[in-house]
C-alpha cells in the first residue's frame, strides 16, 4: 500500500506524486514494487534489502539514490512469539525531489509518527529533516517499549514471588531475547546516525535535531543495558531458588528414607523364620513395634538437630 503526503508547511494527503512529497509504502504489493522500480527508477535491490528482516542498519548510495536502513522497534502481534518485542528494517530512500519510506510491516511507530505531525499541524522542512525525525521517533519508541518490558518483568517477578512457574520463567527468557535485539539495533542505529550526518546536507537546524537524536539513542541504549542486567540478575536469582528448593526436597526425601530404613531393618530381622528368642514371647510384637518407634523418634530428633529434616 502506498500513500502520498505533502510535508510543507504541514502534512496533507495527496492523490498522486508531486515533487518533494513523501511516498509512504507499507507492506508493498507487486504493484507498489513496479511503481517504485519502473516509474521512479529506483534500484530494484533496495526493496530486497529492506525486505530482509535481519538487514543491519546502513546507508548506501547509487546513481544519485541514497538508501538508509533504520532498525525500528516492533511488537509481534502474537504473544506466543519467542520474542514479543523485536526490531525490523525501515527503508528511507532519497533522491533530489523524491522521498520514500518502505516498511514491510504495519507498525505503531509509523502510524504514530504520521498522526503526531498531522495532529500538531506541522510538517518537515525537507527530506533530510524528516529523516532525522524518523531517527528521533524510533529512539522514543524504543524507550516506550522498554517501559512496557520493564512493567512485564515486574509483573513476572511478582507472580514468581508467589509461586515459581515455568511459564513465567519462559516469558522472562523471551523478554531477554527482546532486549538483546534492542541492544544490537540501537548500537547499529547509533553508528548509522554518525554515517548519515556526513552523507546528507545538514544545516544548523538539522544539527540541533541530530544532537537530540543522539541523546535519545544514548538513553535508550543505557536503559536496555540496565533492564538487561536486572533481568539477568532476576533469572539467576530464581535459578538459584529452584536449585535450592530441589536440594531441600532431595534432602528431605533422603532423610525420610534413612529414618524408614531402620524400622524396616528391625522388622525384617525379627520377621525371619529363624530362632531369635522372641517366637513364643507374647510381648514380642509390641516390643519390636515400640523399639522401632523409639529408633525412628531418635533418628528424627538427630536429623532435626543437624537440620537435615
Amino acid at each position: 500500500m502506498r500513500t502520498f503526503w505533502r510535508t510543507k508547511p504541514q502534512i496533507e494527503a495527496l492523490e498522486k506524486w508531486e515533487p518533494n512529497c513523501w511516498i509512504q509504502v507499507t507492506s508493498p504489493t507487486e504493484e507498489d514494487s513496479d511503481y517504485l522500480m519502473n516509474e521512479l527508477k529506483m534500484p530494484d535491490y533496495f526493496l530486497s534489502d529492506i525486505a530482509d528482516v535481519d538487514e543491519r542498519p546502513r546507508v548506501e548510495t547509487e546513481d544519485g539514490w541514497t538508501m538508509i536502513i533504520l532498525r525500528i522497534p516492533y511488537m509481534n502481534p502474537t504473544r506466543e512469539a519467542h520474542s514479543p518485542y523485536s526490531t525490523i528494517p525501515l527503508g528511507i530512500i532519497l533522491k533530489k525531489d523524491i522521498c520514500i519510506t518502505v516498511c514491510y510491516y504495519i507498525t505503531k511507530m509509523m502510524n504514530d509518527f504520521l498522526s503526531h505531525y498531522q495532529r500538531k499541524g506541522k510538517g518537515f522542512t525537507d527530506s533530510v529533516d524528516m529523516t532525522f525525525r524518523l531517527f528521533l521517533s524510533s529512539s522514543v519508541w524504543y524507550l516506550k517499549f522498554l517501559k512496557r518490558i520493564n512493567y512485564e518483568i515486574e509483573e513476572a517477578k511478582h507472580d514468581l514471588d508467589k509461586s515459581i512457574d515455568n511459564a513465567d520463567l519462559i516469558n522472562l527468557s523471551y523478554l531477554q531475547n527482546s532486549l538483546t535485539y534492542f541492544m544490537n539495533s540501537i548500537r547499529g542505529n547509533e553508528t548509522l546516525l554518525t554515517q548519515v550526518k556526513f552523507k546528507l546536507p545538514v544545516d544548523e537546524l538539522d544539527a540541533e535535531l541530530i544532537e537530540d537524536v543522539t541523546i535519545e539513542m544514548k538513553q535508550a541504549r543505557e536503559s536496555v543495558s540496565i533492564y538487561s542486567n536486572v533481568l539477568e540478575g532476576t533469572m539467576n536469582t530464581y535459578a538459584s531458588v529452584i536449585n535450592n528448593n530441589m536440594n531441600t526436597v532431595m534432602r528431605l526425601q533422603t532423610s525420610v528414607s534413612i529414618i524408614l530404613m531402620f524400622p524396616t531393618l528391625i522388622a525384617s530381622l525379627y520377621g525371619m523364620n529363624l530362632i531369635n528368642g522372641m517366637e513364643k514371647n507374647p510381648l514380642g510384637f509390641p516390643f519390636i513395634l515400640i523399639f522401632s518407634i523409639l529408633v525412628s523418634i531418635t533418628l528424627i530428633m538427630y536429623f532435626k538437630r543437624r537440620r537435615w529434616l
